[in-house]
């Protein structure tokens, strides 16, 4: 009786099933990249608040609120003229460690801690109370696309309303807008944080000269 040859076709279909799963899988993409994250760095007032006396009376400070587009962490950026210059972006390989409102607030207290107590409302008898409103808090570039030698600016916008609470009910004082932009060194995200600080610190310093000739309640 004739010998039967053995089989490989079995064999050779199994490593080929495994080779082309190993292929498979070494073309698949790997991990996203995490984005980074950023927020506005130390505080420029951070080693004089303990230096400089605080002469103004105590103010009650609220949590800054912000426009719907700045509560999340996203960094949002737009473009110079026209109808781009209504529509918000946000970069995908780039956040807020927080949102732009507790990035301000905590920039905010610190600036006034320098003239006077700030505490929570409700917290301590204070004559006034200051709250915050964020209008604008982006990146603007000068054309789109965004190229590398694309000149931009961070532009913050804030609304800041103060209000006697000495009386039975609260009493509008003041109220005023301000405006601060900043360039950027560089035309992506870390510029874009850079130059959002900057205007940030400077509005933030005009705020306080303006609450230091606000009016008081007779």
């Amino acid at each position: 009786m004739r010998a039967s040859k053995p089989d490989f076709m079995p064999a050779i279909l199994r490593f080929g099933w495994i080779f082309l799963l190993l292929v498979g899988c070494a073309a698949l993409p790997g991990p996203a990249p995490r984005p980074s994250t950023f927020d506005l760095g130390p505080s420029p007032t951070g080693a004089a608040a303990t230096a400089k006396p605080q002469a103004e009376p105590p103010l009650a400070l609220a949590t800054p609120d912000a426009a719907p587009a700045y509560e999340t962490t996203a960094m949002r950026y737009r473009y110079d003229g026209g109808a781009a210059a209504y529509e918000l972006h946000a970069y995908a390989q780039a956040r807020w460690s927080t949102t732009p409102a507790q990035l301000v607030g905590v920039r905010l207290r610190e600036r006034l801690a320098l003239d006077r107590p700030v505490v929570a409302p409700g917290e301590a008898s204070a004559p006034r109370l200051l709250r915050v409103q964020i209008e604008d808090f982006s990146q603007v570039f000068a054309a789109a696309p965004a190229g590398p030698g694309t000149a931009s600016r961070g532009v913050v916008r804030l609304r800041a309303t103060l209000t006697d609470t000495t009386g039975p009910r609260p009493k509008l004082l003041a109220q005023r807008l301000f405006e601060a932009e900043r360039p950027a060194p560089s035309a992506d995200a870390a510029g874009g944080v850079q130059a959002l600080t900057a205007a940030t610190d400077a509005a933030l310093e005009s705020l306080a000269q303006w609450l230091r000739e606000a009016p008081v309640a007779p």
